[in-house]
């Protein structure tokens, strides 16, 4: 399965983006990561097989940030409101090949598809 990023762009704090994954096939639990400049990968959200479960990293994005999923487009997706400068970053998606329920999965190490990521520059 190869999964493409796509819906970054240079946005002004306050403004909101939609990131799009596109997976050309069937995949159960996915989620989005971002990395900034000089720092690790971290987790942004996740969500279950179905839409249903979803997971947010914390108070960093909760309530601003909402990820979905179109399985009929085989699509994921990350709806991002507010942004702020401290969202600067490439966002990648990422995919699991087996199914599980829930979607408390948080490290990269539990995907085994990743896109190639798409930039996300918010200026102030």
């Amino acid at each position: 399965v190869q999964l493409q990023a796509s819906g970054g762009g240079l946005v002004q704090a306050g403004d909101s983006l939609r990131l799009s994954c596109a997976a050309s096939g069937r995949t159960y639990v996915m989620g989005w990561f971002r990395q900034a400049p000089g720092k690790e990968r971290e987790f942004v959200a996740a969500i279950g097989w179905n839409g249903v479960s979803t997971f947010y990293a914390g108070d960093s994005v909760k309530g601003r940030f909402t990820i979905s999923r179109d399985n009929a487009k085989n699509t994921l997706y990350l709806q991002m409101n507010s942004l702020k400068p401290e969202d600067t970053a490439v966002y990648s998606c990422a995919a699991r090949k087996t199914f599980s329920t829930g979607s408390y999965y948080i490290t990269p190490d539990l995907y085994d598809y990743w896109g190639q990521g798409t930039l996300v520059t918010v200026s102030s």
